[in-house]
Protein backbone atom coordinates (compact mmCIF):
# COMPACT_ATOMS: atom_id res chain seq x y z
CA UNK A 1 0.00 0.00 0.00
CA UNK A 2 1.25 3.46 -0.91
CA UNK A 3 1.89 5.36 2.36
CA UNK A 4 1.38 8.66 0.53
CA UNK A 5 -1.99 7.81 -0.95
CA UNK A 6 -4.82 10.23 -0.01
CA UNK A 7 -6.88 9.24 3.02
CA UNK A 8 -10.46 8.48 2.07
CA UNK A 9 -13.21 10.54 3.74
CA UNK A 10 -14.47 9.20 7.03
CA UNK A 11 -17.72 7.35 7.03
CA UNK A 12 -20.69 9.23 8.48
CA UNK A 13 -20.90 6.68 11.23
CA UNK A 14 -17.68 8.05 12.73
CA UNK A 15 -19.20 11.54 12.95
CA UNK A 16 -22.16 10.48 15.04
CA UNK A 17 -22.68 11.50 18.67
CA UNK A 18 -20.10 9.90 20.93
CA UNK A 19 -22.70 8.70 23.40
CA UNK A 20 -26.16 9.16 24.81
CA UNK A 21 -26.39 10.70 28.30
CA UNK A 22 -27.92 8.01 30.48
CA UNK A 23 -28.28 7.26 34.17
CA UNK A 24 -28.13 10.90 35.27
CA UNK A 25 -30.71 12.48 37.61
CA UNK A 26 -32.82 15.40 36.44
CA UNK A 27 -31.93 18.76 37.95
CA UNK A 28 -33.45 19.33 41.37
CA UNK A 29 -35.14 22.57 40.39
CA UNK A 30 -38.58 23.99 39.71
CA UNK A 31 -40.08 22.18 42.67
CA UNK A 32 -41.82 23.39 45.82
CA UNK A 33 -39.37 23.16 48.74
CA UNK A 34 -42.21 23.27 51.24
CA UNK A 35 -44.59 20.83 49.60
CA UNK A 36 -41.73 18.38 48.97
CA UNK A 37 -40.65 18.45 52.62
CA UNK A 38 -42.97 16.28 54.68
CA UNK A 39 -40.97 16.82 57.86
CA UNK A 40 -41.23 20.61 57.59
CA UNK A 41 -44.96 20.51 56.85
CA UNK A 42 -45.62 18.35 59.90
CA UNK A 43 -43.38 20.39 62.21
CA UNK A 44 -44.80 23.74 61.10
CA UNK A 45 -48.34 22.53 61.71
CA UNK A 46 -47.45 20.93 65.04
CA UNK A 47 -45.62 23.94 66.43
CA UNK A 48 -48.28 26.50 65.62
CA UNK A 49 -47.89 27.70 62.03
CA UNK A 50 -50.94 25.93 60.61
CA UNK A 51 -52.56 29.18 59.54
CA UNK A 52 -49.50 29.98 57.42
CA UNK A 53 -49.67 26.86 55.22
CA UNK A 54 -50.61 28.82 52.11
CA UNK A 55 -47.93 31.42 52.75
CA UNK A 56 -45.29 28.74 53.27
CA UNK A 57 -46.36 26.89 50.15
CA UNK A 58 -46.10 30.03 48.04
CA UNK A 59 -42.68 30.81 49.46
CA UNK A 60 -41.58 27.20 48.93
CA UNK A 61 -42.45 27.48 45.24
CA UNK A 62 -40.40 30.67 44.97
CA UNK A 63 -37.43 29.12 46.77
CA UNK A 64 -37.48 26.05 44.52
CA UNK A 65 -37.77 27.90 41.22
CA UNK A 66 -34.81 27.37 38.92
CA UNK A 67 -34.34 31.13 38.56
CA UNK A 68 -34.14 31.57 42.35
CA UNK A 69 -31.68 28.70 42.72
CA UNK A 70 -29.54 30.29 40.00
CA UNK A 71 -29.33 33.49 42.06
CA UNK A 72 -27.49 31.56 44.77
CA UNK A 73 -24.90 30.29 42.33
CA UNK A 74 -24.36 33.71 40.78
CA UNK A 75 -24.06 35.48 44.13
CA UNK A 76 -21.32 33.03 45.16
CA UNK A 77 -19.49 33.11 41.84
CA UNK A 78 -19.14 36.91 42.13
CA UNK A 79 -17.65 37.88 45.48
CA UNK A 80 -18.31 41.33 46.91
CA UNK A 81 -15.65 43.94 46.16
CA UNK A 82 -14.59 46.72 48.54
CA UNK A 83 -14.03 50.30 47.37
CA UNK A 84 -12.54 52.57 50.02
CA UNK A 85 -12.64 55.75 47.91
CA UNK A 86 -14.42 57.01 44.83
CA UNK A 87 -12.50 58.11 41.75
CA UNK A 88 -12.23 61.65 43.10
CA UNK A 89 -10.56 60.55 46.33
CA UNK A 90 -13.57 60.79 48.64
CA UNK A 91 -13.79 58.12 51.33
CA UNK A 92 -16.92 56.02 50.59
CA UNK A 93 -16.38 52.60 52.26
CA UNK A 94 -18.64 50.94 49.72
CA UNK A 95 -19.17 47.26 49.00
CA UNK A 96 -20.07 46.28 45.44
CA UNK A 97 -22.32 43.19 45.25
CA UNK A 98 -23.52 41.20 42.28
CA UNK A 99 -27.15 41.88 41.34
CA UNK A 100 -28.02 38.30 42.34
CA UNK A 101 -27.10 39.10 45.93
CA UNK A 102 -29.37 42.14 45.95
CA UNK A 103 -32.21 40.10 44.49
CA UNK A 104 -31.87 37.49 47.24
CA UNK A 105 -31.86 40.26 49.84
CA UNK A 106 -34.95 41.78 48.26
CA UNK A 107 -36.79 38.44 48.40
CA UNK A 108 -35.84 37.93 52.05
CA UNK A 109 -36.81 41.39 53.28
CA UNK A 110 -39.96 41.80 51.22
CA UNK A 111 -41.14 38.48 52.66
CA UNK A 112 -40.52 39.62 56.23
CA UNK A 113 -37.70 37.26 57.17
CA UNK A 114 -36.29 40.12 59.27
CA UNK A 115 -39.52 41.44 60.72
CA UNK A 116 -42.61 39.26 60.87
CA UNK A 117 -42.49 38.06 64.52
CA UNK A 118 -42.04 41.67 65.66
CA UNK A 119 -44.72 43.19 63.41
CA UNK A 120 -47.23 40.35 63.84
CA UNK A 121 -46.39 38.63 67.15
CA UNK A 122 -48.41 35.79 68.58
CA UNK A 123 -48.87 32.07 68.28
CA UNK A 124 -46.99 30.70 65.31
CA UNK A 125 -45.15 33.91 64.42
CA UNK A 126 -41.62 32.71 65.14
CA UNK A 127 -42.44 29.24 63.76
CA UNK A 128 -43.67 30.69 60.46
CA UNK A 129 -40.69 32.97 60.15
CA UNK A 130 -38.27 30.13 61.01
CA UNK A 131 -39.86 27.89 58.37
CA UNK A 132 -39.49 30.59 55.71
CA UNK A 133 -35.91 31.28 56.76
CA UNK A 134 -35.26 27.52 56.57
CA UNK A 135 -36.55 27.44 53.00
CA UNK A 136 -34.68 30.55 51.92
CA UNK A 137 -31.38 29.47 53.46
CA UNK A 138 -31.42 26.36 51.29
CA UNK A 139 -31.13 28.61 48.25
CA UNK A 140 -28.17 30.65 49.54
CA UNK A 141 -27.01 30.98 53.12
CA UNK A 142 -24.43 33.76 53.11
CA UNK A 143 -26.74 36.69 52.41
CA UNK A 144 -28.91 35.60 55.33
CA UNK A 145 -26.33 37.11 57.72
CA UNK A 146 -27.60 40.73 57.43
CA UNK A 147 -31.18 39.43 57.40
CA UNK A 148 -30.54 37.69 60.71
CA UNK A 149 -28.80 40.66 62.31
CA UNK A 150 -31.56 43.05 61.30
CA UNK A 151 -34.12 40.65 62.77
CA UNK A 152 -32.11 40.02 65.93
CA UNK A 153 -31.32 43.67 66.67
CA UNK A 154 -34.91 44.59 67.49
CA UNK A 155 -35.07 43.25 71.08
CA UNK A 156 -31.84 45.05 71.99
CA UNK A 157 -32.80 48.36 70.39
CA UNK A 158 -36.19 48.24 72.11
CA UNK A 159 -34.34 48.52 75.41
CA UNK A 160 -33.77 52.16 74.46
CA UNK A 161 -37.28 53.43 73.57
CA UNK A 162 -36.19 56.79 72.19
CA UNK A 163 -33.84 55.13 69.70
CA UNK A 164 -36.44 52.47 68.88
CA UNK A 165 -38.92 55.24 68.07
CA UNK A 166 -36.47 56.68 65.55
CA UNK A 167 -35.28 53.43 63.97
CA UNK A 168 -37.81 50.63 64.43
CA UNK A 169 -40.27 51.52 61.68
CA UNK A 170 -37.50 51.51 59.09
CA UNK A 171 -35.88 48.35 60.49
CA UNK A 172 -39.18 46.48 60.24
CA UNK A 173 -40.16 47.78 56.79
CA UNK A 174 -40.61 44.91 54.35
CA UNK A 175 -38.43 46.52 51.71
CA UNK A 176 -34.80 46.58 50.64
CA UNK A 177 -32.75 49.68 49.90
CA UNK A 178 -29.06 48.86 49.25
CA UNK A 179 -27.93 52.44 48.58
CA UNK A 180 -24.93 53.78 50.48
CA UNK A 181 -26.69 56.98 51.54
CA UNK A 182 -27.66 58.53 54.91
CA UNK A 183 -30.33 56.49 56.66
CA UNK A 184 -32.54 59.60 56.81
CA UNK A 185 -33.05 59.18 53.06
CA UNK A 186 -34.27 55.59 53.45
CA UNK A 187 -37.62 54.06 54.32
CA UNK A 188 -35.97 50.67 54.99
CA UNK A 189 -32.66 49.95 56.72
CA UNK A 190 -30.56 46.98 57.80
CA UNK A 191 -28.69 46.54 61.08
CA UNK A 192 -25.38 44.79 61.81
CA UNK A 193 -23.31 44.28 64.92
CA UNK A 194 -19.67 44.81 65.87
CA UNK A 195 -18.46 43.04 68.99
CA UNK A 196 -15.14 41.25 68.64
CA UNK A 197 -11.63 42.68 68.50
CA UNK A 198 -8.20 41.32 67.63
CA UNK A 199 -7.02 40.72 71.17
CA UNK A 200 -10.19 39.20 72.58
CA UNK A 201 -12.43 37.46 70.07
CA UNK A 202 -15.31 35.95 72.04
CA UNK A 203 -13.87 37.49 75.22
CA UNK A 204 -15.47 40.88 74.65
CA UNK A 205 -14.49 42.01 78.14
CA UNK A 206 -10.99 42.37 76.63
CA UNK A 207 -12.24 44.99 74.14
CA UNK A 208 -10.24 48.23 73.98
CA UNK A 209 -12.60 50.41 71.91
CA UNK A 210 -13.49 53.51 73.94
CA UNK A 211 -16.68 55.58 74.01
CA UNK A 212 -16.38 59.27 74.85
CA UNK A 213 -19.57 61.13 75.84
CA UNK A 214 -20.25 64.23 73.77
CA UNK A 215 -22.22 65.81 76.64
CA UNK A 216 -23.61 64.39 79.88
CA UNK A 217 -23.60 60.81 78.67
CA UNK A 218 -25.87 57.96 79.70
CA UNK A 219 -28.59 55.87 78.02
CA UNK A 220 -29.76 57.31 74.71
CA UNK A 221 -27.01 59.94 74.70
CA UNK A 222 -24.41 60.61 71.99
CA UNK A 223 -20.84 59.34 72.18
CA UNK A 224 -17.83 59.16 69.89
CA UNK A 225 -16.23 55.74 69.51
CA UNK A 226 -12.50 55.21 68.97
CA UNK A 227 -11.01 51.80 68.38
CA UNK A 228 -11.32 48.83 66.03
CA UNK A 229 -13.40 45.74 65.31
CA UNK A 230 -11.77 42.62 63.96
CA UNK A 231 -14.75 40.84 62.49
CA UNK A 232 -17.73 42.78 61.17
CA UNK A 233 -20.02 40.97 58.77
CA UNK A 234 -22.32 42.85 56.42
CA UNK A 235 -20.45 46.18 56.78
CA UNK A 236 -22.86 47.77 54.29
CA UNK A 237 -25.64 47.77 56.91
CA UNK A 238 -27.08 51.18 57.76
CA UNK A 239 -26.28 50.97 61.48
CA UNK A 240 -24.57 48.63 63.93
CA UNK A 241 -24.84 47.62 67.54
CA UNK A 242 -21.33 48.11 68.89
CA UNK A 243 -19.65 47.24 72.18
CA UNK A 244 -17.26 49.85 73.60
CA UNK A 245 -15.96 50.92 77.01
CA UNK A 246 -17.69 54.03 78.32
CA UNK A 247 -16.48 55.66 81.56
CA UNK A 248 -18.87 53.40 83.46
CA UNK A 249 -17.81 50.16 81.77
CA UNK A 250 -18.48 48.06 78.66
CA UNK A 251 -21.64 49.41 77.04
CA UNK A 252 -23.76 48.92 73.92
CA UNK A 253 -24.15 51.61 71.26
CA UNK A 254 -26.13 52.12 68.07
CA UNK A 255 -23.77 53.53 65.45
CA UNK A 256 -25.02 54.63 61.98
CA UNK A 257 -22.88 54.65 58.85
CA UNK A 258 -23.79 58.30 58.28
CA UNK A 259 -24.21 61.17 60.72
CA UNK A 260 -27.59 62.94 60.91
CA UNK A 261 -26.15 65.97 59.08
CA UNK A 262 -25.47 63.79 56.04
CA UNK A 263 -21.70 63.53 56.51
CA UNK A 264 -19.97 60.18 56.57
CA UNK A 265 -19.45 58.70 60.02
CA UNK A 266 -15.73 57.92 60.52
CA UNK A 267 -16.25 54.17 60.56
CA UNK A 268 -13.65 52.97 58.10
CA UNK A 269 -13.41 49.52 56.54
CA UNK A 270 -9.80 48.34 56.34
CA UNK A 271 -10.34 45.29 54.17
CA UNK A 272 -12.72 42.41 53.50
CA UNK A 273 -12.00 39.03 55.04
CA UNK A 274 -10.78 36.31 52.68
CA UNK A 275 -13.14 33.55 53.79
CA UNK A 276 -13.18 29.89 52.78
CA UNK A 277 -16.98 29.95 52.66
CA UNK A 278 -19.86 32.36 53.16
CA UNK A 279 -18.33 34.28 50.27
CA UNK A 280 -21.46 36.04 49.03
CA UNK A 281 -21.57 37.88 52.36
CA UNK A 282 -18.97 40.55 52.99
CA UNK A 283 -17.08 40.38 56.29
CA UNK A 284 -14.62 43.08 57.23
CA UNK A 285 -12.10 44.64 59.57
CA UNK A 286 -12.90 48.21 60.59
CA UNK A 287 -11.53 51.14 62.55
CA UNK A 288 -13.63 53.70 64.41
CA UNK A 289 -12.13 57.19 64.37
CA UNK A 290 -14.55 59.15 66.52
CA UNK A 291 -17.67 57.51 65.10
CA UNK A 292 -20.94 58.98 66.38
CA UNK A 293 -23.12 56.50 68.30
CA UNK A 294 -25.88 56.50 70.92
CA UNK A 295 -25.84 54.40 74.06
CA UNK A 296 -28.39 51.58 74.17
CA UNK A 297 -29.42 50.42 77.63
CA UNK A 298 -27.57 51.11 80.86
CA UNK A 299 -23.96 52.19 80.99
CA UNK A 300 -21.69 49.29 81.88
CA UNK A 301 -24.38 46.75 80.87
CA UNK A 302 -23.31 46.29 77.27
CA UNK A 303 -23.20 42.50 77.28
CA UNK A 304 -26.65 42.03 78.90
CA UNK A 305 -28.04 44.59 76.43
CA UNK A 306 -26.65 43.00 73.29
CA UNK A 307 -27.18 39.42 74.51
CA UNK A 308 -30.81 39.62 73.39
CA UNK A 309 -29.52 40.14 69.87
CA UNK A 310 -26.93 37.37 70.24
CA UNK A 311 -29.57 34.92 71.46
CA UNK A 312 -31.62 35.48 68.32
CA UNK A 313 -28.63 35.23 65.99
CA UNK A 314 -27.72 31.93 67.65
CA UNK A 315 -31.23 30.70 67.04
CA UNK A 316 -30.87 31.60 63.37
CA UNK A 317 -27.61 29.64 63.27
CA UNK A 318 -29.68 26.61 64.26
CA UNK A 319 -32.17 27.28 61.49
CA UNK A 320 -29.43 27.84 58.92
CA UNK A 321 -27.55 24.65 59.80
CA UNK A 322 -30.77 22.62 59.82
CA UNK A 323 -31.52 24.10 56.39
CA UNK A 324 -28.09 23.08 55.12
CA UNK A 325 -28.76 19.54 56.30
CA UNK A 326 -32.12 19.47 54.56
CA UNK A 327 -30.68 20.66 51.26
CA UNK A 328 -27.87 18.10 51.52
CA UNK A 329 -30.36 15.28 52.16
CA UNK A 330 -32.57 16.47 49.31
CA UNK A 331 -29.65 16.47 46.89
CA UNK A 332 -28.26 13.10 48.01
CA UNK A 333 -31.60 11.29 48.13
CA UNK A 334 -32.74 12.78 44.80
CA UNK A 335 -29.51 11.66 43.14
CA UNK A 336 -29.71 8.18 44.65
CA UNK A 337 -33.34 7.78 43.61
CA UNK A 338 -32.42 8.30 39.95
CA UNK A 339 -28.90 6.89 39.75
CA UNK A 340 -28.07 3.21 39.28
CA UNK A 341 -24.79 1.37 39.85
CA UNK A 342 -23.81 -2.29 39.96
CA UNK A 343 -27.20 -3.34 38.68
CA UNK A 344 -29.51 -1.48 41.07
CA UNK A 345 -30.64 2.00 42.02
CA UNK A 346 -28.39 3.55 44.64
CA UNK A 347 -31.36 4.21 46.90
CA UNK A 348 -32.18 0.49 46.92
CA UNK A 349 -28.70 -0.72 47.87
CA UNK A 350 -28.36 -1.63 51.57
CA UNK A 351 -25.15 0.24 52.34
CA UNK A 352 -26.32 3.42 50.63
CA UNK A 353 -29.65 3.06 52.42
CA UNK A 354 -27.82 3.06 55.75
CA UNK A 355 -26.05 6.30 54.87
CA UNK A 356 -29.10 8.06 53.43
CA UNK A 357 -31.33 7.04 56.32
CA UNK A 358 -28.75 8.25 58.82
CA UNK A 359 -28.46 11.62 57.06
CA UNK A 360 -32.25 11.92 56.96
CA UNK A 361 -32.52 11.17 60.68
CA UNK A 362 -30.02 13.91 61.50
CA UNK A 363 -31.91 16.39 59.36
CA UNK A 364 -35.31 15.56 60.82
CA UNK A 365 -34.02 15.72 64.39
CA UNK A 366 -32.38 19.10 63.73
CA UNK A 367 -35.58 20.59 62.33
CA UNK A 368 -37.78 19.15 65.07
CA UNK A 369 -35.52 20.69 67.71
CA UNK A 370 -35.31 24.04 65.94
CA UNK A 371 -39.04 24.52 65.41
CA UNK A 372 -39.76 23.44 68.98
CA UNK A 373 -37.58 26.34 70.13
CA UNK A 374 -39.38 28.60 67.66
CA UNK A 375 -42.64 27.70 69.41
CA UNK A 376 -41.02 28.48 72.76
CA UNK A 377 -40.07 31.93 71.43
CA UNK A 378 -43.71 32.50 70.57
CA UNK A 379 -44.71 31.90 74.21
CA UNK A 380 -42.15 33.73 76.34
CA UNK A 381 -44.89 34.71 78.78
CA UNK A 382 -45.00 31.03 79.80
CA UNK A 383 -42.34 30.26 82.41
CA UNK A 384 -41.65 26.77 81.10
CA UNK A 385 -41.16 28.06 77.55
CA UNK A 386 -38.92 30.89 78.72
CA UNK A 387 -36.72 28.56 80.77
CA UNK A 388 -36.59 26.01 77.99
CA UNK A 389 -35.46 28.69 75.54
CA UNK A 390 -32.64 29.81 77.82
CA UNK A 391 -31.04 26.38 78.02
CA UNK A 392 -32.08 24.78 74.75
CA UNK A 393 -30.76 27.63 72.58
CA UNK A 394 -27.03 27.24 73.37
CA UNK A 395 -27.42 23.44 73.47
CA UNK A 396 -29.08 23.40 70.05
CA UNK A 397 -26.74 25.95 68.54
CA UNK A 398 -23.78 23.86 69.66
CA UNK A 399 -25.12 20.47 68.57
CA UNK A 400 -26.96 21.17 65.32
CA UNK A 401 -24.27 23.45 63.93
CA UNK A 402 -21.48 21.08 64.93
CA UNK A 403 -23.18 18.09 63.26
CA UNK A 404 -23.48 19.88 59.93
CA UNK A 405 -19.96 19.76 58.38
CA UNK A 406 -19.63 15.97 58.33
CA UNK A 407 -23.27 15.74 57.24
CA UNK A 408 -22.52 17.93 54.20
CA UNK A 409 -19.46 15.88 53.34
CA UNK A 410 -21.32 12.56 53.53
CA UNK A 411 -24.06 13.91 51.25
CA UNK A 412 -21.35 14.97 48.82
CA UNK A 413 -19.91 11.46 48.90
CA UNK A 414 -23.35 9.99 48.10
CA UNK A 415 -23.26 11.90 44.82
CA UNK A 416 -19.64 11.01 44.13
CA UNK A 417 -17.32 12.94 41.85
CA UNK A 418 -20.07 15.16 40.51
CA UNK A 419 -20.77 16.26 44.08
CA UNK A 420 -17.35 17.93 44.22
CA UNK A 421 -17.97 20.02 41.11
CA UNK A 422 -18.78 23.70 41.56
CA UNK A 423 -21.86 23.49 39.36
CA UNK A 424 -23.36 21.33 42.11
CA UNK A 425 -24.56 23.00 45.31
CA UNK A 426 -22.76 20.51 47.59
CA UNK A 427 -19.34 22.24 47.55
CA UNK A 428 -21.03 25.44 48.68
CA UNK A 429 -22.96 23.61 51.41
CA UNK A 430 -19.70 22.05 52.58
CA UNK A 431 -17.82 25.36 52.69
CA UNK A 432 -20.73 27.00 54.45
CA UNK A 433 -21.12 24.18 56.99
CA UNK A 434 -18.51 25.26 59.60
CA UNK A 435 -19.64 28.88 59.64
CA UNK A 436 -22.60 28.64 62.00
CA UNK A 437 -20.65 26.40 64.37
CA UNK A 438 -17.97 29.10 64.77
CA UNK A 439 -19.88 32.37 64.41
CA UNK A 440 -21.96 33.77 67.26
CA UNK A 441 -19.85 31.77 69.71
CA UNK A 442 -17.99 28.57 68.88
CA UNK A 443 -18.73 25.17 70.39
CA UNK A 444 -16.84 25.79 73.61
CA UNK A 445 -18.53 29.17 74.06
CA UNK A 446 -21.95 27.52 73.70
CA UNK A 447 -21.03 24.88 76.27
CA UNK A 448 -19.85 27.55 78.69
CA UNK A 449 -23.06 29.48 78.10
CA UNK A 450 -25.00 26.32 78.91
CA UNK A 451 -23.11 26.06 82.20
CA UNK A 452 -23.79 29.74 82.85
CA UNK A 453 -27.49 29.11 82.36
CA UNK A 454 -27.36 26.21 84.81
CA UNK A 455 -25.65 28.41 87.37
CA UNK A 456 -27.76 31.55 86.99
CA UNK A 457 -31.08 29.91 86.10
CA UNK A 458 -31.03 26.44 87.66
CA UNK A 459 -34.74 26.00 86.98
CA UNK A 460 -33.88 25.89 83.29
CA UNK A 461 -32.43 22.40 83.69
CA UNK A 462 -35.64 21.23 85.36
CA UNK A 463 -37.66 22.69 82.48
CA UNK A 464 -35.42 20.93 79.98
CA UNK A 465 -35.84 17.56 81.65
CA UNK A 466 -39.58 18.08 82.08
CA UNK A 467 -39.82 18.69 78.34
CA UNK A 468 -37.68 15.69 77.46
CA UNK A 469 -39.57 13.43 79.89
CA UNK A 470 -42.79 13.92 77.94
CA UNK A 471 -41.61 10.94 75.88
CA UNK A 472 -40.98 8.65 78.88
CA UNK A 473 -42.38 5.18 78.41
CA UNK A 474 -42.24 5.32 74.62
CA UNK A 475 -38.85 3.59 74.30
CA UNK A 476 -36.76 1.78 76.91
CA UNK A 477 -33.52 3.01 75.33
CA UNK A 478 -34.68 6.59 75.71
CA UNK A 479 -35.77 6.05 79.32
CA UNK A 480 -32.39 4.58 80.20
CA UNK A 481 -30.52 7.36 78.38
CA UNK A 482 -32.51 10.06 80.17
CA UNK A 483 -32.04 8.41 83.58
CA UNK A 484 -28.27 8.26 83.10
CA UNK A 485 -28.11 11.86 81.93
CA UNK A 486 -30.10 13.16 84.88
CA UNK A 487 -27.92 11.18 87.27
CA UNK A 488 -24.77 12.69 85.76
CA UNK A 489 -26.09 16.17 86.47
CA UNK A 490 -26.22 15.42 90.19
CA UNK A 491 -22.41 15.56 90.27
CA UNK A 492 -21.05 18.77 88.79
CA UNK A 493 -17.41 18.24 89.75
CA UNK A 494 -15.14 18.91 86.75
CA UNK A 495 -18.26 20.08 84.95
CA UNK A 496 -16.42 22.40 82.58
CA UNK A 497 -14.12 19.59 81.48
CA UNK A 498 -17.15 17.36 80.88
CA UNK A 499 -19.29 20.08 79.34
CA UNK A 500 -19.23 18.83 75.76
CA UNK A 501 -20.27 15.34 76.79
CA UNK A 502 -23.17 16.70 78.82
CA UNK A 503 -24.31 19.13 76.14
CA UNK A 504 -24.11 16.41 73.46
CA UNK A 505 -26.43 14.25 75.52
CA UNK A 506 -28.83 17.08 76.36
CA UNK A 507 -29.27 17.68 72.64
CA UNK A 508 -29.78 14.00 71.89
CA UNK A 509 -32.28 13.65 74.73
CA UNK A 510 -34.49 16.47 73.47
CA UNK A 511 -34.21 15.37 69.85
CA UNK A 512 -35.13 11.80 70.76
CA UNK A 513 -38.04 13.01 72.88
CA UNK A 514 -39.43 15.10 70.04
CA UNK A 515 -39.09 12.29 67.49
CA UNK A 516 -40.68 9.77 69.84
CA UNK A 517 -43.63 12.08 70.39
CA UNK A 518 -44.17 13.35 66.88
CA UNK A 519 -42.39 11.39 64.12
CA UNK A 520 -43.34 8.05 62.55
CA UNK A 521 -42.32 5.00 64.55
CA UNK A 522 -39.61 3.99 62.09
CA UNK A 523 -37.90 7.37 62.46
CA UNK A 524 -38.00 7.41 66.27
CA UNK A 525 -36.89 3.77 66.50
CA UNK A 526 -33.92 4.33 64.19
CA UNK A 527 -32.87 7.48 66.03
CA UNK A 528 -32.94 5.75 69.41
CA UNK A 529 -31.11 2.74 68.00
CA UNK A 530 -28.46 4.79 66.20
CA UNK A 531 -27.95 7.64 68.67
CA UNK A 532 -28.90 6.58 72.19
CA UNK A 533 -27.70 2.98 72.35
CA UNK A 534 -24.34 3.92 70.85
CA UNK A 535 -24.32 7.70 71.37
CA UNK A 536 -23.93 7.97 67.61
CA UNK A 537 -21.56 6.12 65.33
CA UNK A 538 -18.16 7.44 64.36
CA UNK A 539 -19.50 8.05 60.86
CA UNK A 540 -22.88 8.41 59.23
CA UNK A 541 -24.08 5.12 57.80
CA UNK A 542 -23.53 3.00 60.91
CA UNK A 543 -27.15 2.46 61.89
CA UNK A 544 -27.83 -0.98 63.40
CA UNK A 545 -29.82 -3.63 61.59
CA UNK A 546 -33.55 -3.92 62.02
CA UNK A 547 -34.56 -0.37 61.18
CA UNK A 548 -36.81 0.59 58.26
CA UNK A 549 -34.28 2.52 56.21
CA UNK A 550 -36.37 2.50 53.05
CA UNK A 551 -39.30 4.22 54.77
CA UNK A 552 -37.03 6.87 56.30
CA UNK A 553 -35.45 7.60 52.92
CA UNK A 554 -38.80 7.80 51.15
CA UNK A 555 -40.02 10.30 53.75
CA UNK A 556 -37.00 12.54 53.10
CA UNK A 557 -36.75 12.33 49.31
CA UNK A 558 -38.26 15.08 47.14
CA UNK A 559 -40.25 13.55 44.28
CA UNK A 560 -38.96 15.46 41.27
CA UNK A 561 -38.61 13.92 37.83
Amino acid sequence: MNAHAPVPPASDRYLADTHEVLNQPPALADYNLYEQDTVLQEAALREGAGSATGELSRFGALAGAAATIDLGFRANANRPVFHSHDRFGHRIDEIDFHPAYHELMRIALENGLHSSPWTHPGAGAHVTRAAKYYLHSQVEAAHCCPVTMTFAAVPSIRQQPDLAKTWETRILANAYDPRNVPDGQKAAVTIGMAMTEKQGGSDVRANTTRAYPMAAGGPGQAYELVGHKWFVSAPMCDAFLVLAHAPGGLSCFLMPRWRPDGTKNPWQIQRLKNKMGNVANASSEVELRGALAWMVGEEGRGVPTIIDMVAMTRFDCMIGSAAGMRQAVAQASHHSRHRSAFGARLADQPLMQNVLADLALESEAALAYTLRIARALDHQDDEHERLLTRLATPVGKYWICKRTPNHAYEAMECIGGSGVMEDCILPRLFRESPVNAIWEGSGNVQCLDTLRALQKTPDALDAFFIEAALARGADRRFDRFLDNLQRDFTDLSDVQYRARNLVDRLALALQASLLLRHSPAEVADAFCAGRLDTNGGLNYGTLPTGIDAAAIIKRATPVVG
